[in-house]
This record gives C-alpha cells, structure tokens and sequence, in this order.
C-alpha cells in the first residue's frame, strides 16, 4: 500500500516548482563588479539573504574603492585585488538580484537586517559574461562606513 501511494505521488511531486541554489562556482570570479543604490526588495531568509538592488543610470566606481580597507575572512580572498579589478557592469539593469550570505554568516559578521529603501553598495560576481539574469554574488558588502566580507566567517 505504501509503494503504491510513493508511486501515485511522484507525478505531483515532480510538477512542484524546483527553487535553485547558485553556488560560487557559476559565477566568473575574474570579474569582479561593483553595484550600489537602494535596495528595493529584501528577503532575510535561509538559504542565503538576498535583495533586489535598484541602481542609478549613472554607475560608476567611487574613486577610493581600491584603497579601501577590507576585512580578514577565513577563506583566503585577495581583496586588494579584487578592488583594483572591479568595474561596474556593461549591461545596463537598472534592477538587480543580490545574493548575500547564510544568516548566520551575516550574524557572525554582525550585519544588521538591511531594510527596503537602505543605501548600499556591493562587490561580487555576475554569470560568465554576465549572461542569463542581472544576478550577483556578493563577496563583499558595503553598508555607511561599514565593510564586511560575507565569502566565510570574519577571521
């Protein structure tokens, strides 16, 4: 009886909608990009806290950005290097899709709930050749006079 019921509830089970995970292996990590602007949607929830972050027409680097300190993480992360390769997109979204870290990495770095309409900014890395939907993976994250490094826990 069991057999039977698994088997007449496979169909149902396979039409449920599959929600994906990006890990950091689909994102080109020799392109680092900088966003900033507002977040305009925000999903503080496992797997990972993500927002939808609105960014003005006019993007550009800010001229401190590859002097700027960085956090030690207990990955290894060349983050100077990172900030002297960082550009800002050549696709033109106005509306991104940012992926965060867990929660608890965001606890264990003791960033605050961001909430919608917050400023922030963003270091991280689109789908090879920003391909596919204006998503990016942040490695670093820039919030007032506040940077914190959300690859793995601070260091």
């Amino acid at each position: 009886m069991q057999r039977r019921t698994l088997l007449a509830s496979l169909p149902a089970l396979a039409s449920l909608p599959a929600f994906g995970h990006h890990g950091w292996s689909s994102f080109d990590q020799e392109r680092p990009l900088y966003l900033s602007g507002r977040a305009a949607k925000v999903s503080w929830r496992n797997p990972h806290a993500e927002l939808q972050l609105e960014v003005p027409e006019n993007l550009a680097l800010p001229a401190d950005l590859a002097k700027r300190s960085l956090p030690r993480q207990t990955a290894a992360v060349d983050g100077a290097a990172l900030l002297a390769k960082a550009r800002v997109p050549t696709r033109r979204d106005r509306r991104w899709e940012v992926e965060l870290a867990p929660l608890t990495r965001m606890q264990a770095w003791g960033v605050e709930e961001i909430k919608p309409g917050a400023e922030i900014a963003v270091l991280g890395f689109t789908f090879t050749g920003e391909q596919g939907d204006a998503v990016l993976r942040v490695e670093y994250l820039f919030v007032g006079d506040k940077t914190y490094g959300l690859r793995s826990s601070p260091a």
